[in-house]
């Protein structure tokens, strides 16, 4: 008999073992396999259930970080191991493996039943051991005595050290200026127009209703890629005016017919410190999404500069992420995001919603940067003969 025969035999012996509830039997035939196989991860897995069906939790915990020495990113053996450490009282341990076995999980399609079961009952203990943690963390962070904005900050880093909050980074399509903090939302302060143009949000309010119908030739599709352009994310948006936009200004030029409806809104654009960049920018529209429609996770093309919301009509059940926080927009009350941070954002109501949207400067930068940034671009369309789109999907 050759090796692989043997071997095959032995494990075969084993798995009838197993399924006549004779754990003893498949044990020692589990340890003979490993003997001619070591590195099979499978027979590790079996001997791991040979010796939990004995009673031997330290045994079968041992076999199963035999299979994980081999295979580190073994899911089912991830999954024993933190079953295996519960059973034996080490919940903290067990709840941070459970953790690495749910990141290690095929989709849930794949996953026998009680695979799924016990799954979801890894989740359940994960997610109890990181509200926990997180709770421990926030009191020894003393929030309450930190200011607004500091405090804030200090909820996303213990969030992100108990494991509860994912990492966003830049991730701009085009122009990546270094140095730029990855700010998801940027604090009022930074922007001393802020207050003013709130202000006005009656004022454009009524200019929006008075321009804006479903069948408003104005309106055109927020996406519209050429034919031939990559969709991926955008084929049900491209062309659609599921979201569409009235546009002030589009690629540095001003459109004068909607500029001429809107006085008053163009009044409140100019108290914003927008991007001057030939072709290219300032920007500003009223942005309108239909009901039931979803944009779909993005990212902006520069992180020179910022995106401003100021929402005007906002019916129940939208909602905008970036990164790992989730806002509602409240008519009239203003932000000011990094696009170049992955967003998205929803309108799961029965009514459209819309927001004045525009550019803005990063108050980061330096009047020296920002001219810069401008001579740097310009010479990237001179030499191209134009803005080439491309890249950006």
């Amino acid at each position: 008999m050759s090796a692989n025969e043997a071997l095959s035999s032995l494990k075969d012996g084993a798995d009838r073992a197993l399924r006549n509830a004779d754990p003893r039997a498949a044990r020692e035939l589990f340890q003979r396999a490993i003997d001619l196989a070591p590195a099979r991860v499978d027979l590790w897995m079996g001997l791991a259930a040979s010796q939990r069906g004995l009673g031997d939790l330290a045994g079968a915990l041992a076999a199963a970080e035999s299979a994980l020495v081999h295979d580190p990113r073994f899911f089912p053996a991830m999954l024993m191991k933190g079953t295996l450490l519960e059973a034996l009282g080490e919940n903290r341990q067990a709840a941070v493996v459970y953790g690495l076995a749910a990141k290690l999980a095929p989709p849930s399609a794949a996953l026998a039943e009680p695979t799924r079961r016990a799954l979801a009952h890894a989740v359940e203990v994960h997610d109890r051991y990181t509200a926990e943690l997180a709770a421990n963390l926030r009191a020894a962070a003393g929030l309450d005595g930190l200011g607004a904005a500091a405090a804030r900050r200090a909820d996303v880093f213990v969030e992100a050290v108990a494991g509860r909050r994912r990492i966003y980074q830049q991730e701009p399509v085009q122009f990546h200026f270094p140095g730029m903090a990855a700010v998801e939302f940027y604090e009022r302060e930074a922007f001393p127009w802020l207050e003013a143009l709130e202000a006005c949000t009656g004022a454009i309010r009524q200019e929006l209703l008075a321009v804006w119908s479903e069948d408003s030739p104005g309106l055109t599709p927020y996406v519209a890629y050429a034919p031939g352009a990559p969709l991926d994310q955008w084929a049900e948006l491209n062309n659609s005016l599921k979201w569409s936009a009235y546009h002030f200004l589009a690629d540095g030029e001003r459109v004068e017919a909607h500029c001429a409806a809107c006085p008053r809104t163009m009044d409140a654009i100019a108290l914003i410190d927008q991007p001057q960049v030939p072709g290219r920018s300032p920007a500003a529209m009223f942005s309108i999404l239909r009901p039931r429609t979803r944009i779909p996770p993005h990212t902006g093309i520069a992180n020179t500069r910022l995106v401003l919301h100021l929402p005007l009509v906002v019916p129940e059940g939208c909602g905008f992420r970036v990164g790992g926080e989730t806002r509602a927009w409240r008519e009239g009350e203003a932000w000011v995001f990094d696009d170049t941070i992955e967003h998205e954002a929803w309108n799961n109501g029965d009514q459209p919603r819309a927001v004045l949207i525009c550019d803005v400067w990063s108050p980061t930068l330096s009047s020296e940067e920002r001219e810069m940034i401008v001579r740097v671009t310009a010479a990237l369309d001179r030499f191209n003969g134009g803005v080439v789109q491309g890249g950006d999907l």
